[in-house]
């Protein structure tokens, strides 16, 4: 049918880090939540959706960077204009510093796959600058520091852009773990198997281990310029704050399934929404249930109001003679 995506097709990560001292409750959870949502309320077909969990470490296809790096590159590769493309990643992230040559105060933003071989934002600027022109690439990652998350998207919603009223309205703090890995540890955890000192930038410890699967960040890459894309990105909070953990035994009222802000949004809004609404409609369910994270949403204009996942209204029905 004219006016529909030509082809919907997801790529669902999440990472509980079982049995390290990282460990995370809710991510898997999150993720099995979400490509429900995608097939019963999207029309995604089961077979488009690649799902990457490390839950079972016999797995084929563990959440590595390189592994999601592919996963991600594969999905591109098939699109073709008018096609939706969706990214969910729920687990840890982290903020990097600059190297040499740059503002060490600097910090970027990258999510943390199960073998800590970062995913930065400059990965996702590289995908999303693939993107076929009239397709969408799609991004929800529920992790710390994930505002930016793509380099050089516009902020639609975020601290340096206006945003909801209701963020000023007080409410009662909650006290929960955050999704979040300090750099240090980082640093800490990959320099027991690469050999280099920690005193040694992340760089040096992932180009060690990883080589050419390491991050386009810490290799030579051109800064994009900026320009309208077909980028979206979804992120669970600011670039300065943490994300919370949520496990299924502390939400008996969501049915015992951990869910991320989004799919409860999107569990009691069943029209379509705009991203801007699916953002705003989050911001205000968090700030209710008390916790101090703001999601954000970095997209071009045009995409600002456009249908989350491109969601169709419903044909009225025609009623019977």
């Amino acid at each position: 049918m004219e006016g529909l995506p030509k082809e919907m097709l997801a790529t669902l990560v999440g990472c509980n880090y079982a049995g390290t001292p990282h460990e995370l409750r809710g991510c898997i959870n999150d993720v099995l939540a979400m490509r429900d949502t995608l097939v019963a309320r999207f029309g995604f077909a089961p077979g488009d959706i690649a799902v990457l969990t490390d839950d079972d470490r016999s797995a084929a296809v563990l959440p590595t960077g390189a592994n999601i790096k592919r996963a991600l590159a594969d999905m591109v590769a098939r699109a073709a204009p008018g096609d939706v493309l969706f990214f969910h990643y729920s687990g840890h992230g982290t903020l990097v510093p600059h190297r040499h040559g740059h503002d060490a105060r600097q910090l970027d933003e990258a999510i943390v796959p199960c073998d800590f071989n970062l995913t930065t934002d400059v990965d996702f600027r590289q995908l999303v600058d693939l993107v076929p022109q009239g397709a969408t690439f799609t991004m929800v990652s529920d992790s710390c520091h994930s505002g930016g998350l793509i380099d050089q998207e516009k902020e639609q919603i975020g601290p340096a852009a206006v945003t909801d009223l209701a963020d000023g309205a007080t409410a009662t703090t909650r006290a929960v773990r955050g999704r979040f890995l300090p750099y240090a540890t980082v640093v800490g955890h990959l320099s027991g198997a690469s050999g280099v000192d920690a005193s040694h930038h992340v760089a040096d410890h992932l180009l060690a281990l990883f080589g050419a699967d390491a991050s386009a960040k810490f290799r030579h890459h051109d800064t994009p310029t900026p320009s309208p894309d077909g980028g979206i990105l979804l992120s669970g909070c600011q670039t300065d704050e943490t994300s919370a953990d949520v496990a299924a035994d502390d939400e008996a009222a969501d049915g015992g399934k951990a869910c991320g802000a989004v799919q409860a949004v999107l569990a009691a809004h069943p029209a379509p929404l705009s991203n801007r609404e699916v953002v705003s409609r989050a911001r205000e369910l968090l700030r209710e249930q008390g916790f101090e994270q703001h999601p954000c949403l970095y997209c071009s204009d045009a995409n600002v109001d456009a249908p989350f996942l491109c969601q169709q209204e419903e044909p009225a029905a025609i009623p019977a003679l």
